[in-house]
């Protein structure tokens, strides 16, 4: 029993292992013949106390892992305050360099059931004619679904990743025109990097939200020019959204194109010291962006959080009518042959879009890999600490086969009982 409890503690609450069936085995090598030695070590699956070796599952979403996605809200943070703050390979002076916090939202498709707040903050009535209570269900269901348009909503989504990555190049134009640079001459001088996450609204569009950094040519590690403020990005980033398009599909004689809504929110992020916590912060910013991190569509409308296999699956689920119309227009979009390249059966339960929920450009900070590379060595180096003996040169060999997910329901029990090992929960955010 002590030896299982020991495997349940590794996966860190995990409550959706992965169980693999195999072995590994690593032999001492001499460094001057190259001749393979002795076994130091055998590790076999039917040895364990599970009797498969359990490895965590990773999956971000909330609602399929607790204790996974908490993991990668933390690093999603640490990747986040890294290009703010500096650390984890980042220089502090990055603190200084012009960034804002940017929401981009979706067009609208009809509308919809919404709570308004006045300027003090007092609520107002619906279009419906009710003050809605802030946890409504109603609240982004269409006021009439007959007319809504929920084909372009789901060919929105379809679209919203393609559409961000033309900003960011649109982006780029508008800040070397600011600076009075050709394109070619403002990557001697600057660069534009940013951190982004996608998050649903309740009517279940995607919006993005975004950390938009000026840099020296280097990125964070070079200083940006004189010219570069957070005033210039702001006004960049207005004419860059306002003028953005893609080109959609023709459905039915019907050609779509899409844009971001005309709801555009900018706002210049300060450090805590700067501004004595009154304005927005680095560690705001990190905090509102890691948790959009761990949800997905099923958080915002009710949809779902797992693939659909068929259509008929839909009439057993528990799901409001609003996603049900959402994931059977993607279903039938699905069908059309000029839309088999945006896969939209396959991402019908993200009510069609595809893209990655968090996303960087490459000099921004650091990169998750980055992140769990060194949880994953300082484990390897508490677990070499506590073993004696052990040699430089090793051959390691190994083989793994996928044997099912999943706790049985006395894994389940122990687990829940259990304190997390150290280095399994990732690294706090506090502080």
């Amino acid at each position: 029993m002590p030896e299982l409890l020991r495997q349940l503690s590794g996966l860190g609450g995990c409550t959706h292992p992965i169980r693999l069936d195999g072995h590994r085995t690593e032999y001492d090598v001499n460094t001057r013949t190259g001749e393979i030695g002795t076994v130091l070590h055998r590790l076999n699956s039917a040895d364990l106390p599970a009797g498969h070796l359990l490895v965590r599952c990773n999956n971000r979403r909330a609602t399929r892992c607790e204790a996974c996605a908490e993991v990668y809200r933390r690093d999603t943070f640490h990747l986040i305050t890294s290009g703010l703050r500096g650390g984890k390979g980042v220089p502090e002076r990055v603190a200084a360099h012009p960034r804002v916090f940017a929401t981009f939202t979706a067009p609208s498709f009809g509308p919809v059931h919404n709570r308004r707040t006045g300027p003090a903050g007092s609520v107002r009535r619906c279009r419906c004619g009710v003050h809605h209570d802030q946890d409504d269900a109603a609240l982004g269901t269409p006021l009439d679904p007959d007319t809504y348009d929920y084909e372009a909503a789901v060919l929105w989504n379809a679209h919203a990743g393609p559409l961000w990555r033309r900003f960011s190049t649109y982006l780029r134009r508008e800040v070397a025109k600011r600076a009075g640079l050709s394109q070619r001459a403002f990557r001697q001088y600057a660069r534009v990097s940013f951190a982004k996450v996608a998050e649903y609204q309740k009517r279940g569009a995607v919006h993005f939200h975004a950390v938009i950094r000026i840099d020296g040519p280097g990125g964070g590690d070079t200083l940006p020019p004189a010219w570069a403020t957070a005033e210039l990005l702001t006004d960049a980033i207005g004419a860059a959204a306002a003028h953005v398009r893609v080109d959609g599909p023709v459905i039915g004689g019907r050609a779509h194109t899409f844009a971001f809504g005309r709801q555009l929110d900018v706002r210049t992020i300060r450090s805590a010291d700067f501004d004595g916590g009154q304005e927005l912060t680095e560690r705001a910013v990190a905090s509102y962006i890691a948790k959009y991190a761990t949800k997905g569509a099923e958080t915002a409308t009710g949809a779902l959080d797992r693939p659909l296999k068929f259509l008929a699956e839909l009439a057993q689920l528990d799901i409001s009518d609003h996603a049900r119309r959402l994931i059977r227009t993607a279903w039938t979009l699905g069908a059309c042959k000029e839309l088999e390249d945006l896969r939209l059966r396959a991402w019908a339960h993200m009510l069609g879009f595809r893209g990655h929920f968090s996303t960087k450009s490459r000099r921004y900070s650091t990169t998750l890999g980055a992140l769990r590379t060194a949880r994953a060595e300082w484990r390897r180096a508490q677990a070499a600490a506590a073993t004696e003996g052990e040699t430089d040169t090793t051959l390691v060999v190994s083989h793994w086969v996928f044997a099912g997910t999943g706790l049985s329901a006395a894994e389940a029990w122990l687990a829940a009982s259990l304190e997390p090992a150290p280095g399994t929960e990732g690294e706090p955010t506090h502080g």
